[in-house]
């Protein structure tokens, strides 16, 4: 295979190529603070909502950092007036959804938690900016009680509907507004649901009804009665409570329909997507 004969590199500069000075960190010349940039104080910067997210963030590192502290059952926590969302919003100065500020509250729910004599100094500094400035022992719920006439009161609401409910001892008859309950609900699963309470615990024929009822539909209104005559059963029976607990009888229902949104059928359903 012959040789390819030698290229010959050609340059244009008469001058020899030199290497640059070596640098001395140690002098060098002052910078220009026209051409600094301005770096956050924190990541979160870029999210929109820097200080929510920081307290977030901040609780959970405390979380992990005091996880293995003892705690005591949630009934025997120290009572504390968490700040509404409301509130949190006016504090930090961001439109904070009420989603995320309920993980906030978890979060703070849980070093609640961490037994009192235990509890750092560090710990108690960072929760206080989350509490209400009110004693959380004044608030006291007005006991319900038993009226001349020998009737006990009580509301319940579901969805968009609200009934006042009055107990009182005597056969099992039920009026809703005034008119037979067959007659206002027409369905048998409305009519079992209104009357649950009574059902669960066995005093079907053991107290009358009397419940006035407004808005929202049939179902509304008939598991409104239901809440309603567990807080009026309670009121002649407190030893009752833990079995309407297990009945699902004592706590309201915060459930509702969603919204329907624009360029959707429904809440969530969209339309099918057609290529052409």
């Amino acid at each position: 295979m012959p040789l390819l004969p030698r290229r010959r590199l050609h340059t244009t500069s008469p001058k020899p190529a030199v290497a640059a000075p070596p640098t001395d960190l140690n002098h060098l010349p002052p910078p220009n603070p026209q051409n600094a940039r301005v770096v956050p104080a924190s990541p979160s910067y870029f999210t929109g909502k820097p200080d929510s997210t920081d307290n977030y963030l901040n609780l959970l590192a405390l979380l992990r950092r005091h996880q293995t502290l003892p705690t005591v059952p949630p009934g025997q926590a120290p009572r504390v007036a968490w700040r509404t969302v409301t509130q949190y919003r006016m504090l930090v100065g961001e439109p904070v959804r009420a989603a995320k500020y309920h993980k906030i509250i978890d979060v703070l729910q849980r070093l609640n938690r961490i037994h009192p004599s235990l509890m750092p100094p560090s710990l108690k500094q960072a929760m206080e900016i989350y509490k209400r400035d009110v004693d959380p022992f004044a608030v006291v719920k007005r006991p319900s009680i038993i009226d001349a006439d020998g009737r006990a009161y009580g509301v319940g609401r579901r969805k968009s509907s609200s009934a006042k409910v009055y107990l009182v001892q005597g056969e099992g008859e039920v009026l809703v507004n005034g008119k037979s309950i067959n007659s206002v609900f027409g369905r048998i699963h409305d009519r079992e649901s209104a009357l649950w309470a009574l059902k669960a615990t066995e005093r079907m024929d053991k107290y009358n009804v009397w419940a006035l009822v407004s808005g929202g539909g049939s179902t509304g209104q008939a598991e409104a009665i239901t809440l309603g005559a567990a807080k009026a059963l309670m009121v002649f029976e407190p030893a009752l409570k833990p079995a309407l607990r297990r009945a699902g009888c004592v706590t309201r229902d915060p459930r509702r329909v969603e919204r329907k949104k624009p360029g959707h059928v429904k809440a969530r359903k969209m339309p099918a997507w057609v290529k052409r």
